[in-house]
């Protein structure tokens, strides 16, 4: 099993070198979030990641979540181990002081999440699920239910989840059958049944607040008909918990990967529920909840891509195959490792070129969630619509390059790593669910590419680009990286071009949009590494011409992004052609010829 290190290095190279998280931190009042203080969170939660976690990765997955009679178990340790996190105080982290946070921004947030993520994807779901429902309180909750609930969540003492799926309807949610009826009291029965729930039952918190999509007696149809209700597993009563309430766990999933996660079916029957927000708006709460699970979900990609790219590093260098093409390497050992090989580099830069470019895009993300908390409105505004643009990118694009980057590490080990002792595949099979909930890849791109970029007639999308084109203007003729700024600018340019093209044809035939979203998505996300992996080689550069010490690691990020530019930012061409192949060999053959 793949021994999981936090990359402190790298992380730290972003936060303080790239990006200047202290002076953003310091134009949005977090003054509490001094570079000690930062340090000193993320080299704690490196340890409890390491120490804690990571040691129950393999054995989570191979004894999963137990289910009987209602009643959900989790693998050994998980218990102890979430006790654990909850009393560091890791819930409450980056979570309102007024209801017991720590008040640190939610980059920093975004971070810890990223070594739990890595260290043990399946334990990560429960917390993650709690900070999206908390998230939701928090934005649409009335004062009472938030001193009800978000107290309680933010110790660790309850958990929280999100209920939309049933069982005929995933995305088309407007058709959902779940009632809600208003009972004399103000609360709602709520009956219904709701698939695919993660951590819908657990034996980790004394309580579960569910958050649940439902439709009153009168609703108008389709999604203008959905509220938001809160739906706890036991009534709140003073301090704690009082009696049961009408909410239990039909069954559990038995899932290809994730499997120390409990995937529930959940059935309500007349359950006490509390409306959230606005009656008919459930959808808009919810979205608060979506947004921060889709970046979440992101994440999960680097996460399993860090740790698979750690295994495979750590046994390119040990394992001796054949003898180098250019001459004997290793000439005291029978051969010469693997890693001298020029696909097995192929493979191993693929993985940290992905890895250091998705971490790059996950941080420069969770610096515009701070944003959203700056006194300038003028910046909050700007952050929420880049936000809005980026937030299905870093979904889709971070979760497909993982499952490559997990195979990719899967592929170093040959056939060992088919074997499930070594740990390679299990971060195949949990890296492989990311493309799929929490809105499909296929969705992220129609909501890219329809909502956010057509649907504003382009202004999302130009908020960013002209942020590139700002940086390519100040950098043109650069000694050293004169031929990628000029290849980041024919690119942006050419997102413009290709953008006005599919909306000029998406209005004779609607079905464009959807035959070049995924593409355009991934052209996106292409492209949007290309920047940042710019950024960071152009600080290197400075770095290495200042003396400074840790040459070996600013020259690594130079090597690596000469490689991206050479050998990933061209699928751009690729995904360009397919875009503009339009609609037509997608829809020319008729259903029934899709016979088997």
């Amino acid at each position: 099993m793949p021994e999981y290190k936090a990359p402190l290095r790298d992380m730290r190279f972003l936060i303080d070198e790239v990006f200047d998280f202290t002076n953003s931190y310091a134009t949005i009042g977090a003054d509490d979030a001094t570079p000690d203080m930062v340090n000193a969170i993320l080299e704690e939660g490196a340890k409890f990641c390491e120490q804690v976690l990571a040691p129950l990765n393999r054995s989570g997955d191979e004894e999963g979540c137990h289910y009987e009679d209602t009643v959900v178990t989790t693998p050994k340790g998980f218990k102890e181990a979430f006790a654990q996190y909850a009393e560091g105080g890791w819930m409450g982290l980056a979570s309102d002081p007024a209801y017991g946070g720590q008040g640190l921004p939610h980059s920093l947030g975004l971070v810890i999440g990223e070594m739990v993520g890595s260290a043990n994807t399946s334990f990560g779901m429960y917390p993650g699920l709690t900070h999206g429902a908390m998230a939701a309180i928090s934005a649409h909750g009335s004062e009472a239910q938030k001193q009800t609930y978000l107290t309680r969540m933010t110790e660790g003492r309850w958990t929280g989840t999100m209920c939309l799926t049933e069982p005929h309807c995933g995305t088309d949610l407007g058709i959902i059958k779940t009632r809600a009826v208003p009972q004399a009291d103000g609360s709602y029965a709520v009956s219904g049944t709701k698939i695919f729930i993660s951590a819908g039952e657990h034996d980790l918190s004394e309580n579960i607040v569910h958050l649940v999509l439902a439709k009153l007696p009168d609703a108008p149809a389709g999604t203008k008909g959905i509220s938001l209700f809160i739906v706890p597993k036991f009534l709140p009563a003073g301090d704690g918990i009082g009696e049961r309430n009408g909410v239990s766990c039909g069954s559990i999933e038995h899932k290809m990967g994730i499997k120390a996660s409990a995937t529930c079916v959940m059935n309500f029957d007349e359950a006490k529920g509390f409306l959230i927000g606005e009656v008919n708006k459930g959808l808009n709460c919810m979205f608060t909840m979506m947004n921060h699970a889709r970046l979440g979900t992101g994440m999960q990609g680097l996460c399993n891509g860090e740790a698979s790219y750690q295994g495979a590093v750590k046994y390119a260098n040990e394992r001796l195959q054949m003898r180098s093409l250019t001459g004997v390497k290793a000439p005291d050992k029978p051969a010469d490792p693997i890693i001298v090989h020029p696909d097995v580099r192929r493979m191993l830069l693929t993985m940290k070129a992905f890895n250091e470019g998705n971490r790059a895009l996950a941080y420069f993300t969770a610096q515009l969630l701070d944003q959203l908390h700056s006194p300038d409105e003028s910046k909050r505004q700007e952050a929420e619509g880049l936000l809005a643009f980026l937030t299905p990118i870093c979904k889709a694009f971070m979760t497909e390059t993982g499952v490559e980057v997990t195979n990719h590490g899967m592929q170093v080990f040959g056939g060992h790593g088919y074997i499930r002792e070594w740990g390679m595949e299990q971060l195949v099979r949990d890296a492989r669910i990311a493309p799929i909930y929490e809105g499909t890849n296929g969705i992220q791109a129609l909501d890219l590419l329809g909502r956010k970029v057509l649907g504003s007639q382009g202004k999302l999308m130009l908020a960013f680009t002209k942020q590139v084109h700002r940086f390519c203007e100040a950098n043109t003729g650069h000694a050293d990286f004169a031929s990628q700024i000029a290849e980041l600018a024919r690119l942006n340019k050419q997102l413009g071009e290709v953008t006005a093209r599919i909306g000029m044809a998406a209005m004779k035939n609607p079905d464009e949009v959807g035959a070049a979203a995924l593409d355009y998505l991934m052209y996106c996300g292409y492209f949007i590494l290309g920047y940042l992996w710019l950024r960071m080689a152009m600080i290197a550069r400075e770095k290495i011409e200042q003396g400074a010490s840790e040459r070996g690691f600013y020259e690594a990020k130079l090597a690596t992004c000469d490689f991206y530019f050479k050998r990933l930012l061209p699928r751009t061409a690729a995904h360009l052609a397919a875009i503009e192949a339009g609609s037509e060999s997608l829809m020319k053959l008729p259903a029934e010829h899709f016979s088997a």
